[in-house]
């Protein structure tokens, strides 16, 4: 199964996403398809032997919607000496366009510049630059403007959406002026004699018209979107703008008529003004929701942002600026103090402190020297340095960490389940409830306006687009401000499964302690010498990758011991390891281990509950199946180790440590961060089963772990949640990434998960406390029990608000502080 996402246009509620979202789940192949209202993109999960995209976005353009193209290729605008006339121009022309991945060129002989437009994954700027050279011609140094193609569009979009509102604004006010004056002349100017709806009602009539005609051709697309998606029988919300405002117009059309056959006291039943100021609302709503979607999605932008343009490269020992997306793998780059590391890549010379607080919110500069990883983003503080490209474009952490963000922020959270539905049958609901409302009162003795009063006024109050934007905008907003602290949450059910976790499993190496474990004992049986004890394990543990075996080797590279070579090797996983060297066989490994040997311990049993008493985990030697002596290594537990359990415990979370060490040892470190639970001695294929053990008792369960042997623990939880500096395979198997190593991140995520669907419940209750209390007062309730009849241009403004007021209060997660 392949994972797409695709950016849809001309979606105005959630009925629109809806609509989307039930063409493309059609389609043979797909097995699912999300929509996210709020971010405008489509996430597909398909077979690629089934189905296309091509044909995915046919079935979204058939929907009735657009699908916006990824722009996968980079605009450069090259100077190009040598040209002297047309024919020289329009050589050159030809000759880029035929180089395949060139999408667009244009070359022009006044300005000497060619605009190309090309896909980096199929040629790169050299072989362009070679083309011009080839044919005769100068390519002089590039101009680096580059273009933001998703912020510009987004910009237009809120720029055409003032301007619209502007418009509608400046006719509907001397609209509304002309409409009231007549009825509150006593506290209003009054209007002039010629347009005296008394006097000259056909000329009161047709200044209405001329001042409405200009709103609606602003609000234009409420009619073209909202009658077809009419017509295609999945009516959204242009659909109740489109249906109250033209009832309001032909209404009052009918009247002018009547009014031209000389009645004039159809005079009184012009409504031209209700839809002039209905549309200048929506707009108004539209136009503010807009900003707003667009702040909620600042952390991406921001992310975006942070990746530098260019490089320096060093070539035959001379230094070339190209940019960024012609960096290739194996080139060696420059970085001069102060310049931001353009991608991922290994230090081959110099040294430096570089500032990595971007990509994982660790404040301090990390040291950096030859054979260390640098990423791109990162900020060279102070010395030269010179690193081999290992990772670019797509494949750097930064691009990675991008990537996981905006699939995060398209993903849906169960709790918008109810929402969708309720969104599908929204509007032909709230359409037959206007027309049961208009039906009633006529019927009742009401008069024709007043039953149309009605009717518009629930067809325009119902806000559909509060019950779309509800969740989405939460997760975005919160997905980012964990993304800001160094949280990379997976998705919208990671979210919210996480605030309801009451249980959480630490992983003991690497997780609540450094993982950087030292040798502190050495104990020898016997005529054995240290030295040689030493030697022999730190030879065996060569091949390990243990943070316990890697200790032993560290341990004896100090004393400059010389390590044998190893004839034969067996990792025994959650016991040891078991090898021969000089023809003698060797185990190391934990009690288990000796035990299954049949290995007597007896004469050091004393000595090993101690050193596990003091936090320390002995490891046994055994040369040709008899005891040699221990080796005690101990692993420095993490400074933020204690604060983060005690904080957790606090929100009362059960907490529980889960290790391979014995019992002794992860008790005394247990102790240490004030964890009551351990569960010791477990087996790597094991911790997945303990995890299982504690879902049985009914508890949600989150997993903190690092490494290779957490993965299957960190499916199994209902969380998983992997230390950032740990291995591939646990941050692939985690729901939640922590770039730091800060224990503290996890009662952050934990809160924020709360602090989300808090703002999300809000949102939810908002949205359909809105419709259920505003349809049934625009239907007359309270008018029933002598009360007020609600006017449609308050309908109007209580419908562009409401989903305003859903972002705005989706943008206060913004100013959520993480624990320090």
């Amino acid at each position: 199964m392949k994972k797409e996402m695709i950016k849809i246009s001309g979606m105005s509620c959630a009925a629109c996403a809806q609509r989307v979202q039930k063409a493309v789940a059609k389609i043979g192949g797909v097995a699912e398809a999300s929509v996210n209202f709020a971010t405008e993109k489509l996430t597909i999960e398909f077979d690629e032997q089934l189905v296309a995209i091509p044909e995915v976005k046919k079935a979204v353009e058939e929907a009735g919607y657009g699908v916006i193209e990824d722009l996968k290729y980079n605009s450069v605008i090259i100077p190009i000496g040598g040209m002297t006339c047309a024919a020289c121009s329009q050589r050159v022309e030809k000759a880029i366009g035929k180089l395949e991945g060139v999408r667009k060129v244009s070359v022009n002989l006044a300005t000497e510049k060619a605009a190309i437009e090309y896909d980096s994954g199929k040629i790169k700027l050299s072989a362009i630059k070679d083309c011009i050279v080839k044919i005769g011609y100068q390519a002089l140094e590039i101009d680096k403007n580059t273009v933001d193609v998703d912020k510009l569009r987004k910009e237009k979009e809120i720029k055409t959406l003032w301007t619209k509102f502007i418009i509608a604004t400046v006719f509907a006010i001397p609209l509304l002026y002309f409409a009231m004056a007549p009825m509150i002349s006593w506290w209003m100017v009054p209007i002039p004699k010629a347009v005296d709806p008394m006097q000259y009602p056909f000329r009161y009539a047709l200044l209405q018209i001329s001042l409405v005609t200009p709103i609606v051709i602003a609000g234009y697309k409420f009619y073209t979107i909202g009658f077809k998606a009419l017509l295609q029988r999945s009516p959204n919300m242009d659909s109740l703008v489109a249906i109250g405002t033209s009832a309001a117009i032909i209404f009052s059309i009918y009247n002018t008529i009547r009014i031209i056959n000389g009645d004039s006291s159809a005079v009184e039943s012009l409504y031209y003004e209700t839809a002039g100021v209905i549309i200048a609302l929506i707009l108004l709503g539209k136009s503010l929701e807009a900003v707003s979607k667009g702040k909620t999605s600042e952390a991406i932008k921001k992310l975006m942002g942070l990746a530098p343009k260019t490089a320096t490269i060093l070539e035959n020992g001379e230094e070339i600026e190209i940019p960024i997306d012609e960096v290739e793998i194996d080139q060696i780059i420059l970085v001069k103090p102060g310049e931001k590391i353009p991608v991922d890549g290994v230090v081959q010379e110099g040294s430096s402190s570089v500032d990595e607080a971007m990509l994982t919110g660790e404040s301090m500069p990390v040291d950096k020297k030859a054979g260390d990883k640098v990423y791109a983003a990162s900020i060279n503080k102070n010395g030269l340095l010179q690193f081999k490209a290992t990772k670019v474009g797509s494949d750097t952490a930064l691009a990675q960490i991008i990537k996981l963000v905006e699939e995060a922020q398209g993903s849906k959270a169960p709790i918008a389940q109810m929402a969708d539905i309720v969104s599908g049958y929204f509007v032909p609901v709230v359409c037959s409830i206007a027309l049961l409302a208009f039906m009633a009162w006529f019927f009742t003795g009401q008069s024709f306006t007043f039953s149309l009063t009605i009717f518009i006024s629930v067809i325009v109050i119902a806000c559909p687009c509060a019950l779309g934007l509800a969740t989405p905008t939460a997760i975005m907003v919160g997905t980012g401000k964990g993304a800001e602290n160094g949280i990379l949450i997976k998705g919208g059910a990671a979210l919210e499964t996480t605030h309801k976790i009451n249980t959480i499993v630490f992983d003991k190496t690497g997780t609540i302690t450094e993982g950087k474990p030292e040798v502190t004992d050495i104990i020898t049986a016997g005529k054995i010498e240290r030295n040689y004890l030493l030697q022999i394990a730190a030879s065996a543990e060569k091949g390990s990758e243990h943070p316990l075996g890697e200790a032993i080797v560290r341990g004896a590279q100090k004393e400059n011991l010389e390590l044998k070579k190893v004839d034969q090797f067996e990792a025994l996983p959650g016991h040891g390891i078991e090898v021969v060297i000089d023809q003698v066989k060797i185990l190391i490994g934990n009690q288990k281990l000796m035990v299954q040997r049949k290995i007597s311990l007896e004469e050091f049993k004393d000595m090993s509950d101690q050193l596990a008493g003091e936090g320390k985990t002995p490891m046994y030697i055994a040369i040709e199946n008899k005891l040699a002596g221990i080796i005690a290594v101990a692993d420095v537990v993490k400074e933020s180790s204690l604060k983060a359990i005690q904080k957790l415990r606090s929100m009362g979370i059960e907490v529980a440590m889960i290790t391979g060490d014995n019992r002794r040892t992860a008790q005394a470190i247990a102790r240490q961060v004030g964890i009551d639970r351990v569960l010791a001695e477990v087996l790597p294929q094991d911790k997945a089963g303990e995890v299982k053990k504690l879902q049985a008792e009914g508890k949600k369960v989150c997993m903190v772990g690092d490494g290779i042997n957490d993965a299957p623990a960190l499916v199994q939880a209902d969380i998983g949640i992997a230390i950032g500096s740990g291995t591939d395979v646990a941050i692939e198997s985690a729901d939640i990434v922590l770039m730091k190593s800060d224990l503290m991140d996890v009662p952050t995520a934990i809160n924020l998960s709360k602090s989300t669907i808090r703002n999300i419940k809000q949102n939810l209750f908002w949205a359909f406390g809105y419709n259920v209390a505003g349809i049934p007062i625009a239907a007359g309730l309270l008018h029933l029990f002598g009360g007020p009849l609600l006017n449609p241009i308050f309908a109007a403004a209580a419908m562009a608000f409401s989903s305003v007021s859903v972002v705005t209060n989706a943008l206060r997660l913004k100013r959520f502080k993480a624990y320090r």
